[in-house]
């Protein structure tokens, strides 16, 4: 059918990430878009979070402000991005959209989405070597990179040695840098990453 909204009716974000609700349209050449609303319904409250129309964006809740946004220049897609999303961040969200015709009429479509929001344990992480790999010449600059998902913010620890044996700590954060490798330097490292 003409201009209607697409989207899922259900979707799961993870506490403290960022998440997309999507809402698109396929653009049809004589309606243009007027005004694009966002609202939501939550367990003991409702009302417009973001609203897009001829004076510009708007955000409306004091709760989303800075948290935020929909894309500018991509027709047809009005997905709500939510950053750092919180557990009070449940509820239904709604995409409704009017078009004017050519004719100067008004037409306007509705979907709306529930949204879960859980918490995501540490996934086991995985490093990933400089771009020159894990034999190196000496004196060479590296790193190593550890990588995990989960509800941020993820913590890293680096070590030497071996897991639950003799292991020497070196340093957190999720890079190993190696300013110049020397043959010392060779060894096994591995990498904790922890979540809340």
């Amino acid at each position: 059918a003409l201009l209607d909204l697409s989207g899922p009716s259900e979707i799961e974000g993870v506490w403290k990430a960022t998440t997309i609700l999507p809402c698109s349209y396929v653009p049809v050449k004589d309606f243009l878009q007027q005004t694009l609303t966002w609202t939501v319904v939550h367990d003991q409250s409702s009302g417009t979070i973001f609203r897009r129309d001829g004076s510009g964006d708007h955000i409306l809740l004091s709760e989303y402000r800075n948290r935020v946004e929909v894309p500018k220049n991509s027709m047809g897609n009005v997905s709500l991005h939510i950053l750092k999303l919180e557990i009070s961040d449940k509820g239904t969200y709604t995409c409704q959209v009017t078009w004017r015709a050519s004719n100067n009429s008004l037409m306007t479509k509705e979907i709306s989405t529930r949204l879960q929001v859980v918490k995501a344990a540490v996934t086991k992480p995985v490093i990933r070597a400089g771009e020159l790999g894990l034999a190196l010449p000496a004196g060479a600059r590296t790193s190593l990179t550890c990588v995990a998902g989960g509800s941020p913010p993820i913590s890293y620890r680096w070590f030497r040695g071996e897991p639950g044996g003799a292991a020497r700590r070196l340093s957190s954060g999720a890079e190993l840098t190696f300013d110049s490798v020397r043959p010392s330097h060779s060894g096994k490292y591995y990498c904790e990453a922890e979540n809340r």
